[in-house]
């Protein structure tokens, strides 16, 4: 992500008296380096219309998604009409006076009152937003406003352009699941592109034995093999080569893949263990039972938070004890383990046959205690549902696979109930899977879903 700064005022030597464009310069040089981003600064003050044109010109040819008007001092109003009437990000930014008494210094609060105020009459804030700033460049409060944005803005570069394999399409008659390919293309720049399962199967028995065993070695160094047959591992680590390549040849930013039922009966495995591994060992999301808006979920933590969440069901509500256990069979990254996790024989494909449950491998592991949040981006990446939690103990583990129970549940700043989140999944329509990653950060996608022009799927108190 690139943030374009433009230094404006009317002719004044205070803002360089009090030092404010090189405050907010190096401020700026130093969130943008610490979020990966970067700086361009405008070559010019613009004092009108055509100036700040200008400056705009510059700073977008020089690759600037998200552009900061900074009010240095009193600001013309025809600057911020000008750059409201780009259709590109922006944000207004204003420092406090650094003395009140005698002569009014920079006087560009009332300016940075006064952009807003027009940026209105330009264009629609609703769906075209301007975030405004005032703070001092070392306020840590605007600090945290402004790394907020970054985070929220890089979710959005992230989502532009990214491309996602869909192996064997949608697991049967999850209609639910189903994208509108056009619109969420539309909506985010989230491209789909399909491809044949057999592809993937075929791919698999064209590694070579030594570079098979490598990659078991590595998965069995960061989760233990319990009770899984050296076939099945070998299966596990073989689809593990097969999508990376996939995904690497194909510059799939994400995959979302078909587990069931056609690989149990070719090759005869589930591919649960090789999800788990991409996602932890390369940060590549790879979202089960062909979801794509999964994936394009999985893609916006990865922005937000630098790691894969774990896609999952809400499997089993205890409202009385307020808890959610959020489950599912065994395709989550490993970092989100308490202690360490297990390669296991999945533990429900075969479940009461002769031969058992022989499909493996999975991930098998509990959630960490901790902050989490649990979300999911829908409707064909019109909508978002988000919430936060604490993953907390309870008397039964739950069901085996990647799994922990959520509690203290916070939506919108407030608190709420299970019964409130389940109320809401079930009137909302909310499609399943659900993406829980480490951490709280409604406010990081309360600010995403405003520049991305999310409609909003909110839980209330019953």
């Amino acid at each position: 992500m690139t943030i374009g700064l433009i230094k404006a005022s009317l002719p004044s030597y205070f803002p360089d008296k009090h030092g404010v464009f090189d405050l907010a310069v190096s401020a700026l040089e130093g969130l943008a380096s610490e979020e990966g981003a970067r700086l361009v600064v405008a070559p010019s003050v613009p004092m009108n219309g055509e100036q700040a044109r200008a400056a705009m010109d510059a700073v977008l040819s020089d690759g600037a998604d998200f552009v900061i008007l900074l009010h240095g001092g009193f600001t013309m109003g025809d600057v911020a009409r000008a750059l409201a009437s780009y259709d590109v990000p922006l944000g207004f930014w204003a420092t406090p006076e650094p003395i009140h008494e005698g002569d009014i210094q920079l006087n560009n609060f009332v300016s940075l009152n006064m952009s807003m105020s027009i940026a209105r009459g330009v264009r629609d804030l609703e769906s075209s937003p301007v975030r405004w700033y005032f703070g001092a460049p070392d306020d840590t409060t605007l600090l945290g406003q402004l790394r907020q944005t970054i985070k929220a803005l890089g979710m959005c570069t992230a989502l532009r352009g990214a491309r996602i394999g869909v192996v064997g399409g949608l697991a049967p008659t999850f209609y639910n699941m189903a994208v509108d390919q056009d619109a969420l293309f539309s909506r985010l720049g989230v491209e789909v592109e399909h491809v044949d399962l057999h592809h993937l199967t075929q791919a698999m028995s064209g590694f070579p034995d030594e570079m098979v065993a490598r990659e078991l070695s590595a998965m069995s160094t960061a989760a233990d093999v319990d009770g899984v047959s050296m076939a099945q591992m070998d299966l596990a680590a073989r689809m593990v080569l097969a999508l990376r390549e996939l995904a690497q040849v194909n510059r799939y930013d994400a995959l979302a893949v078909s587990d069931w039922p056609a690989l149990q009966q070719d090759p005869g495995f589930h591919p649960g263990a090789a999800f788990s591994w991409l996602e932890e060992h390369n940060a590549i999301p790879v979202a089960s039972e062909g979801d794509v808006m999964g994936a394009v979920t999985q893609l916006a933590v990865r922005s937000m938070t630098g790691r894969v969440g774990c896609l999952l069901d809400m499997t089993s509500p205890q409202l009385a004890q307020d808890r959610i256990l959020m489950w599912h069979g065994g395709g989550g990254p490993l970092h989100l383990a308490e202690g360490r996790a297990r390669w296991i024989n999945h533990p429900m494909i075969g479940r009461g046959t002769v031969q058992g449950p022989i499909y493996g491998a999975i991930a098998d592991y509990c959630f960490a205690l901790g902050a989490v949040t649990v979300l999911r981006l829908g409707r064909s990446g019109a909508s978002r549902f988000s919430f936060e939690a604490e993953v907390v103990k309870a008397p039964e583990t739950g069901f085996t696979g990647c799994r922990g129970w959520v509690s203290c549940f916070v939506a919108d700043g407030n608190p709420c109930s299970a019964s409130d989140v389940v109320a809401a999944v079930l009137d909302h329509g909310v499609e399943h899977h659900f993406v829980l990653v480490a951490g709280h950060w409604e406010q990081v996608l309360t600010e995403f879903g405003e520049w991305s022009g999310l409609v909003t799927l909110g839980i209330k108190k019953r």
